[in-house]
């Protein structure tokens, strides 16, 4: 794709989202026909805070102790979701296996973790915070959401968890 072809196209998907600042992201991208990084690429400026995969297992360690969290997979067969404690991992034959006392568990390609991004951004007209775990070709491997009440409300220890490994990770990167 040319430069201004790709600029064409970033232009009319961030005009999208300004249009519908909550909408699906993968949905952008799909329609777009771009990676879903680039649609996290275009969120308006804070919205979206990328820090190296590298940093995967140290992030995932971080999490471990957030408690209960919605763990979501978004293919485009389908959105699964799961709620619970993330597990500690352990890096072994080309894989980060979890395993431990929750309904999450499995190995993961944590090689393949391009990026992780902070996404702090409205959905369905409420604040939304999760960490998105982008793969080396640009598709969301997986995502994890602070919780919500039963009120809806943002999980107001976990938001600061959120905020505050945000901010030291991006720091590391600066």
């Amino acid at each position: 794709m040319s430069l201004a072809a790709e600029s064409e196209v970033l232009a009319r998907l961030r005009a999208d989202i300004a249009e519908k600042p909550d909408g699906v992201l993968e949905e952008l991208a799909a329609r777009h026909g771009v990676p879903f990084r680039t649609v996290l690429d275009a969120l308006p400026e804070g919205q979206a805070v990328a820090v190296p995969g590298a940093r995967f297992e140290d992030v995932w360690a971080d999490l471990t102790d957030w408690g209960a969290i919605m763990l979501i997979v978004h293919t485009g067969d389908g959105v699964f979701e799961c709620a619970g404690a993330l597990p500690p991992g352990t890096s072994g034959r080309g894989f980060f296996n979890i395993h431990g006392d929750s309904p999450i568990g499995g190995h993961l390609r944590a090689d393949r973790c391009a990026a992780i991004y902070f996404v702090d951004r409205p959905f369905f007209g409420r604040r939304s915070l999760s960490l998105q775990f982008v793969s080396v070709d640009g598709a969301a491997m997986f995502k994890v959401f602070v919780r919500r009440g039963p009120d809806r409300a943002l999980d107001e220890e976990q938001t600061g968890r959120f905020e505050r490994l945000r901010a030291a990770e991006a720091g590391r990167v600066a």
